[in-house]
Formats: C-alpha cells, structure tokens, sequence
C-alpha cells in the first residue's frame, strides 16, 4: 500500500474543544483549500432564552463541562463524517467553561468540491457531535432555577 502523499492536508484539520473563546477565523483558516468550492459552518451561540418543553425561560448564562473522554469523541465523529460525506476538509471546535449571551459555543464547519456536499457534512457533524459527544450544559435562568441538558 503506498504511503500517504505529505503534500496532501488531512481531512480532519482541527478538532478541540477549549475553555477559551472560539474563533471562526481559526476554523476557516484551517479548511482553506483551493479545490474547495464550498465550505458551510455552523455556529452555536448561547441564546438569551430556552424554549424547551413548550415553556419559554428566560436564560442569564450558562456552563459547559466535558467528560474526559469528549476530546476523543469529538475526534471518532469528525472522522466518520470525513469518511462518510465526500469532503475535503472538516473542523470542530466546542466550548466548555462559563459562557455569557452570545458567546460561540461550538463552532463546526466542512468544505467539499460542491456545497451540496459540504452542506451535508456539515450538518451530520453538528447533529452528530451535539448526539454523542458527552458535553453537558448547565443553564441558569432568570427565576433562579437551573437545569442539566445532555446528562446521562
């Protein structure tokens, strides 16, 4: 079997997830490719309220935690997406710590030769991450309650 070629980026070109501000020109500077004719990112952003169960709550901030193994499983699902969907470049970034309103809490993004491709990639990797990666929020609301979401 013949060697990788070095000149070649992998596919996967940045996956972390940090207790620092998250950066889209980090990301976007990772998946530059000039064969790509598409990149589509998502970015999650603490919203200023959870609507969750029919009942709207107003939110005053929230925090982030990550099980030990998070990091690895972030790194499982941005290979399976690069082995699955025809993409040439995959990153994801998330967040963990405390978080104010609007502050980026994961940051996800593909690139494909087609945007039809990089759309369908970068979708699975939002659904999937946000399905298996164990990394809980806990969000506090303007009542004083507070709730756990993703927990096991």
């Amino acid at each position: 079997m013949p060697s990788p070629d070095p000149t070649t980026p992998p596919v996967v070109r940045l996956c972390d997830i940090r207790d620092t501000p998250l950066d889209v020109q980090e990301v976007l500077a990772a998946l530059g490719d000039p064969s790509a004719g598409g990149l589509a990112l998502f970015v999650g952003a603490v919203r200023d309220h959870d609507d969750h169960d029919g009942a709207v709550k107003p939110v005053t901030g929230l925090e982030y935690s990550a099980h030990p193994t998070a990091l690895r499983r972030l790194r499982e699902v941005a290979d399976a997406v690069a082995e699955k969907y025809d993409v040439r470049g995959v990153a994801a970034v998330h967040r963990v710590g405390e978080l104010a309103i609007g502050d980026a809490a994961v940051v996800v993004a593909t690139t494909a030769v087609h945007r039809g491709d990089a759309f369908e990639g970068c979708r699975a990797l939002i659904d999937e991450l946000k399905a298996t990666v164990p990394i809980w929020k806990h969000q506090r609301f303007a009542d004083g309650s507070d709730e756990w979401v993703g927990t096991p």
